[in-house]
């Protein structure tokens, strides 16, 4: 099936015993069992519900692999795929990482003895470097956030296997429908799902996919011993915004391409970073593995001073925390999403006061340029 069609007829999209368009939300911490030799699907509310099973059964689908989880947040995501690996071993990891990703590493998973290396993933060299007796994992991210760093996920695959490791990619920005990185031999997917995927600014959830049977396992341990599970409500909503995610991400898609040609030009901007410009490092790789630029831009102003005056003009697009949702979202990298991180680690990847993280929403092209345009002008 075509893309649009699969995310509305996937298999998991009707209520089997009703006929209802919508699947049931199911809330229910226990399951009553036919007897103590015959146990049905589920049992335990942590363990299995049917709502949380479908979202999953989506996942896998869209992703192209075998088994999905469904997280209560993108870090609890993040942190049961980390929790894969054990004390004493090593990870590689690209070093513009989301900034939750970074604190969750330098400052919960080094305490149980699992250490890592933060190189420039978009550089095999770096990574074929950083690799040692102890490594087991590559943690990717492409692109990457804030600046949208690309990596070349199929050639990354293909160097871990040759060491023996398995890999862990952050497909937040691109999600299912631009990119699918277990296509390019990647062992572990995880989103954000609260961002594009539910795309309504309107819940907290997180999503992982795998496609082999083992590596499954031990994820499914882990997301049945920590708990960190998806309640039926939120698995209902995130199902409900995956159903117009090619509508929303097309037309996103479209302003954020345009916006960040303009921004380019403008006067008042120093640099943009997004995968659709003609001159950004790794368009070429960025394109061979994905079906589109993406709807996040992020840019930095000529005036490394004018950060607050910029942000006290701006109107439509929100100044919050998260993306992917369907009002535009202005994010300050250095003191929001990326704030637990040291202020020279920041320095060393560009993220300064006077840069921008843009989450381009399905507001009016011409409304949202026009509230730049007034924003930047902010020397008057």
């Amino acid at each position: 099936m075509d893309w649009e069609t699969k995310l509305i007829h996937s298999g998991y999209d009707l209520c089997e015993h009703t006929g209802a368009v919508s699947i049931p939300i199911y809330h229910a911490s226990t399951f009553r069992q036919p007897s103590i030799d015959n146990f049905g699907p589920f049992e335990y509310g942590r363990s299995g519900n049917p709502t949380r099973d479908a979202l999953e059964g989506l996942m896998a689908v869209l992703e192209g692999g075998m088994y999905g989880f469904a997280f209560s947040s993108g870090m609890a995501a993040i942190s049961s795929a980390l929790s894969l690996l054990s004390a004493e071993e090593h990870l590689v990891v690209s070093r513009d990482v989301y900034g939750g990703t970074y604190r969750a590493l330098t400052g919960l998973f080094n305490r149980f003895g699992i250490t890592h290396s933060f190189v420039d993933t978009a550089d095999l060299g770096a990574i074929q470097a950083a690799i040692t007796a102890q490594t087991k994992a590559l943690f990717l991210e492409t692109p990457s956030n804030p600046t949208l760093r690309i990596t070349d996920l199929a050639a990354c695959a293909n160097l871990a296997k040759s060491h023996g490791l398995f890999t862990i990619v952050d497909n937040t920005f691109m999600t299912p429908y631009l990119q699918r990185p277990l296509e390019l031999g990647i062992d572990v997917v995880v989103h954000s799902a609260t961002k594009f995927l539910g795309g309504h600014s309107d819940t907290i959830a997180g999503v992982a996919v795998v496609k082999d049977e083992l590596l499954a396992k031990r994820l499914r341990m882990v997301q049945n011993t920590f708990g960190a599970v998806l309640g039926p409500q939120d698995c209902w909503l995130v199902q409900r915004g995956i159903r117009t995610l090619k509508v929303r991400l097309d037309a996103q898609q479209e302003k954020a391409a345009k916006l960040a040609a303009w921004l380019l030009a403008h006067p008042q901007v120093a640099a943009v970073h997004y995968p659709g410009l003609p001159a950004h490092p790794g368009r070429e790789v960025h394109e061979a593995q994905s079906g589109g630029p993406g709807c996040v831009l992020s840019f930095t102003l000529a005036d490394r001073q004018g950060a607050r005056a910029f942000l006290k003009r701006v109107k439509l697009p929100l100044l919050a925390v998260s993306l992917g949702g369907v009002e535009s979202i202005l994010s300050h990298p250095v003191t929001m999403s990326h704030a637990s991180m040291p202020k020279k680690y920041q320095e060393i990847l560009g993220i300064e006061e006077s840069l921008f993280r843009l989450s381009v929403g399905l507001e009016s092209y011409a409304d949202l340029e026009n509230d730049l345009a007034q924003a930047l002008d902010f020397s008057r």
